[in-house]
């Protein structure tokens, strides 16, 4: 059954993906893909699951067949990629991202690139034009990141992240991690471990590529 559905809606989503190839003549590649991943956020029920799906699938470089994106959830950055099994619950904001396979997200989960999106050390020129640095994002293999989380560096392989926590340091493999600024708590593999002994520039492996 799922495998007649994808292809009923790999053929109802040609509209979208024309629409959107379109406004790639007009706009930025990244503004496009923004406009219409707004639109097709906001179809409800498993139709829109599946049609996000195939969008998804023909327009970012990777994205894997049993991925979930939830209603509500909104893709800012065309190279974003997506591994298999991923669920993104509804109202999620992604930006340059890497979900590894996996990958959990609950509702309203934000993922943006870095802590230095926008300089600001002058006062005599506005902030909008101080530049920034956006650097890509990866949540690891099998990592559950809590409602409205809000994770601003790279999370390990099979982390928790709690609910409402701020990550703004790289988080190791296995590590659980809550609060505001996150702090890792234990870890799943050995809970007794000491947690100041980890690796602050831990940077986990790009996605694995399923065949």
């Amino acid at each position: 059954m799922k495998q007649i559905a994808r292809f009923i809606f790999a053929l109802a989503v040609l509209p979208a993906l024309v629409f959107y190839w379109m406004l790639r003549l007009l706009l930025p590649k990244q503004r496009a893909f923004s406009d219409l991943t707004q639109c097709l956020a906001l179809v409800p029920g498993i139709a829109g699951e599946y049609l996000r799906l195939a969008f998804f699938r023909r327009t970012l470089p990777y994205c894997g067949q049993n991925a979930c994106i939830g209603f509500g959830t909104i893709f800012s950055h065309p190279a974003a990629q997506i591994g298999e099994n991923v669920y993104v619950g509804p109202y999620c904001i992604l930006g340059d991202v890497t979900l590894e396979k996996d990958v959990l997200l609950a509702s309203g989960v934000s993922v943006a690139n870095g802590t230095n999106q926008h300089f600001f050390e002058r006062t005599d020129i506005p902030i909008r034009l101080q530049g920034g640095e956006f650097p890509r994002i990866t949540i690891g293999e099998d990592s559950w990141i809590g409602e409205r989380a809000v994770v601003l560096a790279n999370v390990g392989r099979h982390c928790v992240i709690g609910a409402g926590a701020l990550v703004l340091d790289s988080i190791p493999d296995y590590a659980i991690a809550v609060g505001v600024p996150a702090k890792i708590v234990k870890f799943r593999q050995n809970p007794t471990a000491e947690t100041g002994s980890f690796t602050q520039n831990h940077s986990p492996s790009a996605i694995h590529h399923q065949s």
